[in-house]
């Protein structure tokens, strides 16, 4: 489903230069849930922000199916983020002035949806989140944890082909967390969604497939034991 090839990322200051990493080479198959470790600064955000057209590549391509993203222009790049891509956050980035569900209504109005449409399959999503009980509230009044289930459902209002997570659990508290993990996982299962999670929680990268490991520039495979 996503394809990278020879991708790079430098960033310049001045005279200087940072190379986050060079010539990275793999693919993400659909219906795979695949996790993105390393150490903070090796670039997993900056190549999570390249698979969602976020951001663009010194060098190399993002091929989606076979399409290069490369070659969208800005209107079909803003279709691809809206409507293929779903994005967890670890900072969960939602409006706590508006309710829980007028939050996960967004993405559908940016897209032009019709309003109404638009609030019942944001309160299906909420009822899947379990959060449904809390829907007509503000989200600056809801823990960390729920906030961060109405950004997991915000993310899935456009049916997403691929669903990205940068940290999802990073801000939570144990309890929290395990909470959050086990949702994406039963999400990820139910749903067939494609899922790219980038973490530092071993605990969650084991629940993947496999995982893809960032480090010096450099990205490795690991298959975990068991799953095939």
């Amino acid at each position: 489903m996503l394809r990278a090839e020879s991708l790079t990322k430098i960033f310049r200051s001045g005279e200087d230069e940072v190379v986050v990493f060079e010539g990275l080479s793999f693919e993400i198959r659909q219906g795979e849930f695949t996790a993105l470790v390393g150490e903070s600064g090796a670039g997993k955000t900056t190549l999570l922000h390249l698979l969602a057209a976020l951001d663009t590549p010194t060098r190399g391509e993002v091929y989606f199916f076979r399409e290069k993203l490369s070659e969208y222009d800005a209107r079909q790049r803003s279709i691809y983020r809206n409507e293929k891509i779903g994005f967890v956050w670890q900072m969960h980035y939602l409006l706590p002035e508006f309710s829980a569900v007028e939050n996960v209504m967004m993405p559908a109005l940016i897209g032009g949806g019709a309003f109404h449409t638009a609030r019942g399959q944001a309160a299906e999503l909420l009822v899947e989140v379990g959060l449904e009980h809390v829907a007509g509230r503000r989200v600056g009044e809801l823990s960390g944890g729920e906030q961060q289930r109405v950004a997991l459902a915000r993310a899935l209002m456009n049916r997403p082909k691929v669903l990205l997570a940068d940290e999802p659990t990073g801000n939570l508290d144990a309890h929290s967390a395990g909470r959050v993990a086990a949702l994406i996982e039963k999400l990820h299962r139910d749903r067939g969604l494609t899922l790219v999670l980038a973490t530092h929680n071993m605990d969650l990268a084991q629940r993947a497939d496999r995982t893809l490991r960032l480090a010096n520039g450099k990205l490795t495979e690991t298959i975990i034991p068991g799953v095939h």
